[in-house]
């Protein structure tokens, strides 16, 4: 089936042109047309179309991958009252029985926090079977670590925290080059200076092989 995923204004790619009222033309989990709507939608009537509000770009990559899935625990909802919501780390962990389901259970929710905030694709690699596990049914792919691969106390949910949106931010290819699978985001932002100011949380949904696997509610 084709699909037609239509935004404000679409961003290629690092060094693209952006077009306002862009769009992108899915088949089978790739992108094989990106253009304005209004030519994608005319060209192929048959098409679902899907619009959302804000900025379409490319998937992002997290850089923290290791540190917020293997040195981080993500507390069950059903444990708010004594653990709270945010990731547990360092010492904080002490307290907290971690076995492998433990660990297991945690990294589902951790991939899911990341998937909504656009993000499809983690920096490894990942030492325990059951977290690898959760990030390779996910679908979101895992990288090499690189410069990019900062641990530790900064690392971020937000894969825009603390540094600019150049090319290793985005883990999928421009959108307008070949072997372009569909993996893109669309954040409830304007421009790419407002993503930056407002960082990823205001994710609007993830797409990952042309599958949907985040929507804002």
């Amino acid at each position: 089936m084709l699909t037609i995923h239509a935004a404000d204004l679409l961003l290629p790619g690092p060094g693209r042109r952006p077009v306002p009222g862009g769009a992108v033309l899915v088949r089978d989990g790739w992108v094989i047309a990106v253009g304005p709507y209004e030519e994608l939608a005319a060209g192929n009537p048959t098409a679902r179309v899907r619009r959302w509000p804000g900025l379409l770009t490319p998937g992002l990559v997290q850089p923290h991958g290791s540190a917020l899935l293997e040195r981080a625990y993500h507390p069950d909802p059903r444990e708010s009252d004594a653990l709270g919501t945010e990731p547990l780390i360092g010492a904080a962990l002490d307290g907290v029985d971690m076995g492998d389901s433990r660990w297991g259970a945690s990294a589902r929710r951790g991939v899911q926090r990341m998937l909504a905030h656009g993000t499809v694709a983690v920096v490894g690699p990942f030492g325990r079977p059951a977290v690898a596990d959760a990030v390779q049914r996910s679908g979101m792919r895992i990288l090499a670590r690189t410069s990019a691969g900062e641990t530790g106390a900064r690392a971020s949910l937000d894969p825009l925290a603390r540094r600019p949106a150049a090319a290793e931010t985005f883990a999928a290819p421009a959108l307008d080059t070949e072997d372009r699978a569909a993996d893109f985001a669309v954040f409830d932002a304007p421009d790419a200076e407002t993503l930056l100011a407002v960082g990823a949380a205001c994710c609007v949904v993830t797409v990952l092989g042309g599958r949907m696997v985040h929507r804002r509610r």
